[in-house]
This record gives C-alpha cells, sequence and structure tokens, in this order.
C-alpha cells in the first residue's frame, strides 16, 4: 500500500493585477498551500461554487475585473463559508462594510502579513 499524501490548505487569491496575484500565490505556495487564482470575483464566485468547505483562506483585491468588487465577494466568501479566513484589501479606504469576521488591510502591506495570515487560516 502507498502513503497517503497529507492534503495541503487551500487558499483563493482573488486580484486583477497579475504581478500582484503572482506574488501572493509564490508566497502562499511555498508556504504549503496549494493556490486557486482569479482576476475577476465572477470567476472566484465560480469557485466558490464548487470548492467553498475546502478553502481556508481568501485573499482579494476590492478592485476588480468584472463586475463585482472584494467587497461583494467577501460577502458571498462568508456566506457559503462562514469559517473561511477572508482578507480584503485596497489603497483606498473601504466605502462598503465587510461581512463580520473578514479583515481589510490597507496597501501596502508586507510578505510576512501574508505569511502570518496563512499561518492563522491554518490553524482555525
Amino acid at each position: 500500500m502507498g502513503q497517503a499524501t497529507p492534503l495541503r490548505a487551500t487558499a483563493l487569491i482573488v486580484e486583477d493585477d497579475a504581478m500582484q496575484r503572482e506574488m501572493l500565490c509564490v508566497l502562499l505556495e511555498e508556504s504549503g498551500y496549494q493556490v486557486i487564482q482569479c482576476e475577476s470575483a465572477e470567476a472566484a464566485e465560480r469557485v466558490l461554487d464548487n470548492n467553498a468547505g475546502a478553502l481556508c483562506l481568501m485573499l482579494t483585491d476590492v478592485q476588480l475585473a468584472g463586475r463585482m468588487n472584494g467587497v461583494e465577494l467577501a460577502h458571498v466568501a462568508k456566506h457559503r463559508n462562514p469559517k473561511l479566513d477572508v482578507v480584503v484589501t485596497s489603497g483606498r479606504p473601504l466605502k462598503q462594510a465587510l461581512p463580520d469576521g473578514a479583515k481589510f488591510w490597507a496597501k501596502p502591506w508586507a510578505p510576512l502579513d501574508v505569511l502570518r495570515e496563512a499561518e492563522i487560516a491554518q490553524l482555525s
């Protein structure tokens, strides 16, 4: 019999800036996460439809490609998985309320913040 491979924690990164999205993905992959990446909230919503319960962390920018923004996506994500660790980030102050339990990070944030949050999400 073969050995079972341990399940890796899964994160959803939603960012329309390709360089920032890639940087976040690399940070999390190097921390042992499996990463799903999207550039729009609509694409992320499809991921949530199929995998919300398997995710432990979602990082999203407020401004995204498509019609829905990151705050609206945070509400969808928390509705589908209330235990999901959700972080919304922006270079501007928020104009909409976040769902209960979601966190806001003002840009610029440090890569160490992402690594800390990844660790917290895995422990939750």
